[in-house]
């Protein structure tokens, strides 16, 4: 049985743009403009499935996808640095964020790490592995970076160097426990469209 998973990153937030950290900032009406207009390019599922994220939720509903919210794909929990940017915390902490991009380990924020956070979307990958046909769900990016950590066997490390652009596509398939990835493709082309 072969299992087909696409995943769809957000559309553009302010939050994206400010380099912080989510804190349930919806769309932007760039965001909300591009979403829309890729309505009807995400192909037939069997079921679908949205981060609780507003912004994943929004780029879902303006997709036309009537998705499933679900705590697997849930987003990076980053405790105390919820609504930050990435500078404030540097500056305020910086031997936590050095920890935080060095060590899979490390949670200096007081809410999940890398590991934490692999883990837990590994968890949601296998659950998905015993369903058959195609899956799309709206997900944060990092959800995207760390099935793709798994999905490769990388070393958790590698997360930090994959770069997810707003509303785009990573698709996964296999079977047994074995993924193979697609990477490259803008909303709209599948590997169902030859172009």
């Amino acid at each position: 049985m072969t299992s087909r998973v696409m995943l769809i990153s957000p559309a553009i937030s302010a939050a994206l743009r400010e380099a912080r950290f989510d804190d349930g900032c919806p769309l932007d009406a760039t965001g909300s403009a591009r979403a829309r207009s890729a309505a009807g390019a995400v192909p037939a599922a069997e079921r679908t499935f949205v981060s609780p994220t507003v912004r994943c939720r929004e780029t879902a509903s303006a997709l036309g996808l009537d998705g499933v919210v679900a705590a697997g794909p849930a987003g990076f929990d980053v405790g105390r640095w919820r609504g930050r940017t990435l500078a404030e915390v540097g500056a305020d902490e910086p031997d936590g964020v050095t920890a935080w991009l060095s060590d899979p380990a490390a949670a200096p924020h007081g809410g999940e790490s890398l590991r934490e956070l692999c883990a837990r979307v590994a968890h949601w990958m296998d659950e998905i592995a015993a369903l058959s046909g195609r899956t799309v769900a709206v997900v944060e990016p990092e959800i995207v970076r760390a099935m793709t950590v798994r999905a490769l066997a990388a070393p958790e490390s590698a997360f930090w160097r994959i770069d997810v652009p707003p509303l785009t596509v990573t698709e996964f398939s296999g079977r047994a426990g074995r993924w193979n990835l697609g990477l490259g493709r803008a909303l709209g082309r599948t590997g169902d469209d030859p172009r």
